[in-house]
């Protein structure tokens, strides 16, 4: 059965400003725990105007107060960024004041450009390389009878669920290997999808942590009443993505009329390999959507992002795909 969770990047609109985007988070995932969601994942980025959850764990704190049962994590923590040590110490206090709702995303990636990730103070070429050690160390950091000397408090014993992250087939063979979960960003780097799930399952080793493989997705959904209506609110997600890819990163822009019809092949390009791994209309549109890709895929969970301007319009998307899901479950019986 496939589970359904929410991938948030605490998105700052044109006009706003991060309190707001803070406000809108909590605002979604005590949404999502009202409507069935199994977690809430927050994703690092650094530099970007229009991504407001830079300091992760210090927003998980904030989003963990306002829920209660919902399962709350980072989508990810990129690794190189930091310490094991210091990430252990944060997850560990997270799981200290929500036992059992914590999960721990890791990325190898630096979640920013060259200069920002210089500005963190880390060596991308000698960090990347560094990526499975780190997290084989943060990992004894949070087990019961850990091998190193230094102890993390919080964090020792508490063995916070790790998952792998990735867009390549590199982070499938690592999570494979450890014998952890794998999340792979299909929302918004789709290319290697069907490689590196077929690397994962087939080269599976049993861990403490998981018995069998267990596949995570990420999936963009734009569901409103009508196809028109979802349309036009993914534009603002259409347009956000096009100026990211072309070197302008900026806020989430208010959502225009007939967007993919006006942009040029090369746009058209970019946006047509985010949409493979889509749905966006209507609630039957995004039922047919979600089932061919979970038909498709396999996939144990989808992790669903929406970047819809009008924070409403966001809720109910969210409530819409959560509607869905036992008819999607029950079609793939």
């Amino acid at each position: 059965m496939a589970e359904f969770s929410i991938l948030d990047l605490s998105p700052v609109c044109e006009g706003s400003d991060a309190a707001q985007s803070f406000r809108n988070s909590l605002s979604l995932a005590q949404h999502g725990e009202k409507h069935g969601y199994r977690r809430y994942w927050l994703a690092e980025h650094h530099g970007m105007p229009g991504i407001a959850s830079a300091a992760t764990a210090v927003l998980l704190a904030y989003i963990g107060a306002g829920t209660s049962t919902i399962r709350i994590g980072a989508g990810g923590v990129m690794l190189p960024n930091h310490s094991p040590l210091v990430i252990a110490e944060q997850f560990g206090t997270l799981e200290s004041l929500y036992p059992g709702r914590i999960d721990l995303g890791l990325g190898r990636a630096p979640g920013s450009d060259q200069r920002t990730a210089q500005a963190l103070r880390r060596n991308l070429e000698s960090d990347s390389d560094q990526f499975p050690q780190d997290v084989i160390e943060l990992m004894d950091f949070m087990s019961k009878e850990p091998r190193q000397p230094v102890m993390a408090v919080p964090g020792r014993g508490l063995e916070v669920p790790v998952w792998i992250l990735g867009s390549s087939t590199f982070g499938a063979q690592l999570a494979a290997h450890l014998g952890l979960p794998y999340a792979f960003a299909s929302h918004f780097a789709p290319q290697q999808l069907m490689q590196a799930i077929r690397i994962y399952r087939e080269t599976f080793k049993p861990s403490k942590q998981l018995a069998k493989p267990y596949v995570m997705l990420g999936f963009n959904a734009f569901a409103a009443d009508t196809d028109e209506e979802a349309v036009f609110r993914a534009s603002s997600w259409q347009q956000a993505f096009v100026n990211l890819r072309s070197g302008r990163p900026g806020r989430l822009p208010p959502p225009v009329k007939d967007y993919y019809a006006k942009v040029g092949p090369s746009e058209r390009a970019l946006l047509d390999s985010v949409l493979s791994c889509s749905a966006v209309g209507s609630p039957d549109t995004v039922r047919a959507g979600l089932a061919a890709f979970i038909e498709r895929t396999g996939a144990d969970e989808l992790m669903i992002t929406s970047q819809v301007y009008d924070h409403a319009a966001r809720l109910r998307s969210y409530e819409i795909v959560a509607s869905l899901k036992d008819e999607v479950v029950a079609a793939r019986v």
